[in-house]
Formats: C-alpha cells, sequence, structure tokens
C-alpha cells in the first residue's frame, strides 16, 4: 500500500509530504511513475511531494498517515534507509 504524510517538511520556499509503500519500492516507483512524479523525487526511501500535489496523491489512492507512521512503515516493511548508511 501507498502512504503520505501531511505537508509540513519545509525546504526550497516549499513545504513537503513524504510517499511511501509498506510493500516494495517498485510498488512505490510505479504509483509515482503514475501520478506523474519525476523519479529525481526518490530520496532513499521515498518520494518528496510537494504540498500542491498532496491532494493529487490522495485521490490517486495514497493513504494519509503521520510524519510517524511514515517512519514506522517503512521500518515494519524492511524498507527504511536512514541518512549516512551504506546500502548495496
Amino acid at each position: 500500500m501507498i502512504y503520505i504524510d501531511p505537508p509540513t517538511w519545509p525546504g526550497h520556499g516549499r513545504m513537503w509530504s513524504h510517499l511511501v509503500s509498506d510493500v516494495s519500492y517498485d510498488e512505490l516507483h510505479t504509483f509515482a511513475e503514475e501520478l506523474g512524479v519525476p523519479r529525481r523525487a526518490f530520496e532513499r526511501d521515498h518520494y518528496d511531494i510537494p504540498s500542491h500535489r498532496y491532494a493529487d496523491a490522495v485521490r490517486a489512492g495514497a493513504v494519509e498517515v503521520s510524519s510517524r507512521e511514515v517512519v514506522r512503515l517503512l521500518q515494519g516493511a524492511g524498507l527504511r534507509r536512514p541518512k549516512g548508511r551504506a546500502w548495496g
């Protein structure tokens, strides 16, 4: 399933959400592609979604959850990739 947290993360003069999957990166990439989100928006384990696209993601099927829940879902699925960790 695909999840999105509220757009509460500032950056580059905008507010951002995190779009994640609790199944696989393939599921996440497919959802993002269908939504028209560029691959460059993928960072380690999530896509950064600008606030003006939040409603689009929800309409497309992303489930609204808290930012804390996003981290819990990624950890539970074994998909969490914290900053500074090397991944093969």
